[in-house]
């Protein structure tokens, strides 16, 4: 592609109109505050390959909150503010507006968060990861949609190549590892011969990462579209035994997350059943440890350790002759994202049968009389009334009362 001077026509064509209205607006806010205001990152890499991107995120020479605050009462809309980061976002008719300062950033020791200092927007773009995100966009009057990009990210976007802006860069932040890899399957690109080298030198950085930094990067390459290439491509280079040492990015796994979206299609599979899926085959004492190192939040952690449980339980549901209730039992209380890897692992038709059976069916089903109406039918209050309504449900699962005449009949046989 020829290089760019200046994006305007690209916002105007590919943004919403009234959305290129918001920034041009934004913009003159800035302006009559003395104040820089820049278009940065994704938006800007993506207005450049022509793809849709409505994520925008503002960068501010100045006061971030004091800014979105003065935009937010000009337009008229529900302002978020986080002034331990000194950032904001703004909610403009259903657009998410993130707005941030200006910054420079330096590590006191690999691994560390920065330390952080008020900068230019040169200053901010240095902070960035690879040279596609290290680009800006000018949002002034005098200079709406002028670019600058001082690391040759229009040249790596055209040569579709990866490159980081420093080779301290997986030293500062060793995350940038997972983020490369996220990146190169995302936009179907490579990663620069040089910069996989650095990669490669710096894998052991990620050691030093904490496990919930760790969580959040695995998070994003889950809500890809097909996060096992990224994960494929981890495995290639030796760095999926940094998430555990058993795992593996392969085949089987991509062939897992396929039957993924297949089954919670037209909906994305939620990270919880990825997780579920990635760590499958870990033994529940593997599985723990994972769970601990990345502070898995508790849905995530008991759909893991369910899938454990219906896992060792497949033998039983393979079983010929298993009753209704028997599927019902042996499935009942789990979590859902369990039983949707579990299916989706099955080997056993028999297996994939009993659990499409119980998510279908089973785990609806329940008996129209309650305790109170077995009371009244003469049965005492207390571990009776309990067995009887068991004795009800698995009736009412295997077909064997289908309404309530049938049930009180049943009571009756019992008293």
């Amino acid at each position: 592609m020829p290089e760019i001077n200046n994006i305007a026509d690209k916002i105007s064509k590919q943004l919403p109109l009234q959305l290129t209205a918001f920034l041009k607006q934004a913009g003159v806010t800035a302006a009559a505050n003395g104040e820089g205001l820049y278009l940065v990152g994704g938006v800007v890499r993506n207005l450049l390959l022509g793809k849709s991107n409505l994520d925008i995120d503002l960068v501010v020479e100045g006061d971030a909150i004091a800014f979105s605050q003065k935009l937010a009462d000009e337009a008229g809309c529900k302002i978020t503010t986080h002034k331990r980061f000194n950032t904001a976002n703004i909610d403009w008719y259903g657009w998410s507006i993130d707005i941030t300062s200006a910054r420079l950033e330096s590590y006191s020791h690999p691994g560390a968060l920065p330390d952080v200092k008020p900068g230019s927007i040169e200053d901010d773009l240095l902070r960035r990861d690879f040279t596609i995100n290290a680009m800006a966009a000018g949002l002034s009057p005098q200079g709406f949609g002028r670019l600058i990009d001082l690391y040759s990210g229009q040249k790596d976007l055209e040569s579709r190549l990866i490159r980081v802006l420093h080779d301290k860069s997986f030293i500062d932040d060793s995350t940038r590892i997972w983020r490369g890899l996220r990146y190169e399957q995302r936009l179907n690109f490579s990663i620069e011969a040089e910069t996989l080298r650095l990669l490669k030198r710096d894998i052991d950085g990620l050691d030093g990462i904490s496990g919930d930094r760790i969580r959040y990067e695995l998070e994003c390459i889950l809500a890809e579209k097909q996060p096992e290439k990224v994960l494929q491509r981890a495995a290639e280079l030796g760095l999926m035994v940094k998430l555990h040492p058993s795992l593996e990015g392969d085949g089987w796994l991509a062939d897992m997350f396929t039957r993924a979206r297949k089954l919670s299609s037209p909906k994305k599979p939620s990270i919880s059943l990825y997780m579920a899926l990635l760590t499958y085959n870990l033994e529940e004492g593997e599985k723990e440890q994972f769970i601990s190192y990345l502070k898995l939040p508790g849905a995530i952690a008991q759909s893991l350790g369910d899938s454990s449980i219906i896992k060792s339980r497949m033998p039983k549901l393979a079983s010929a002759g298993l009753k209704k209730s028997d599927v019902y039992h042996l499935l009942r209380g789990y979590n859902r994202d369990a039983l949707k890897a579990s299916l989706i692992a099955a080997d056993s038709e028999a297996v994939h049968r009993s659990i499409q059976l119980y998510m279908d069916k089973l785990c609806n089903i329940k008996p129209q009389l309650t305790g109170n109406n077995l009371m009244d039918m003469g049965i005492p209050e207390g571990p009776q009334i309990k067995k009887m309504l068991n004795k009800l449900l698995d009736a009412r699962l295997n077909g064997e009362a289908k309404t309530q005449k049938e049930e009180e009949r049943l009571v009756k046989e019992f008293l």
